[in-house]
């Protein structure tokens, strides 16, 4: 099968899992399918869920705002989410909620093969790298699992906070230097002295700057 097919295929899996936590509308994903660069958040909000696309709400709207201040369009990433549900009332997921839908997430990653993923928010951060803190981590770049992770603030928290907005569009600015120099990123020796400067634990994961 393409790849729009196997991810047809996975979405219609999703809906017919009935086992699945949660009773929203289903939020698969959306995008470019051949991207480089994957965006994941944590979950769908109100406006996501009653139009079954992700970051289409305000945070959304920022998000659009950093893709064409970089000079590309949403159109050329896609973007998606760990739950692929809305919680009640924008709670945070649950972790039974964030382990059940794992799999399909993985698959999905597993499909569109993408060099860098960025997380937006701690709890996809977190999906991908345990022990990370966000007010820590954000902005950086790791290596884990022969992929680019670059933790990210979510743009609904950044709308909170000015100071949050400014760090978020001060990491954004990093992504086009991230995507040119990914294959060297990805191809440097793993007991490099640049990666073996500050590593989180798990050793999986590797700082690279």
């Amino acid at each position: 099968m393409s790849k729009k097919e196997k991810l047809q295929e996975l979405e219609q899996r999703m809906i017919n899992d009935k086992s699945l936590p949660l009773k929203t509308n289903l939020v698969f994903g959306e995008g470019n399918i051949n991207t480089a660069i994957l965006f994941i958040g944590e979950a769908p909000g109100a406006t996501e869920d009653q139009l079954k696309r992700p970051f289409v709400g305000r945070g959304g709207k920022l998000l659009d705002n950093l893709i064409a201040s970089s000079g590309w369009k949403r159109e050329d990433f896609y973007i998606t989410n760990i739950v692929k549900r809305r919680p009640p009332d924008n709670r945070d997921p649950f972790p039974e909620e964030i382990e059940a839908y794992k799999p399909y997430l993985t698959e999905q990653i597993e499909i569109i093969k993408p060099k860098i993923i960025v997380t937006l928010g701690r709890f996809a951060m977190n999906y991908f790298m345990p022990m990370a803190k966000i007010t820590r981590d954000q902005g950086k770049i790791f290596r884990v699992g022969g992929r680019l992770i670059v933790p990210m603030l979510h743009p609904a928290a950044a709308l909170r906070s000015t100071e949050m907005n400014l760090q978020l569009k001060k990491s954004f600015k990093k992504l086009p230097i991230i995507l040119k120099k990914a294959d060297e990123f990805l191809s440097a020796p793993k007991n490099s002295e640049k990666e073996n400067k500050n590593i989180l634990k798990p050793p999986a994961q590797e700082k690279l700057f």
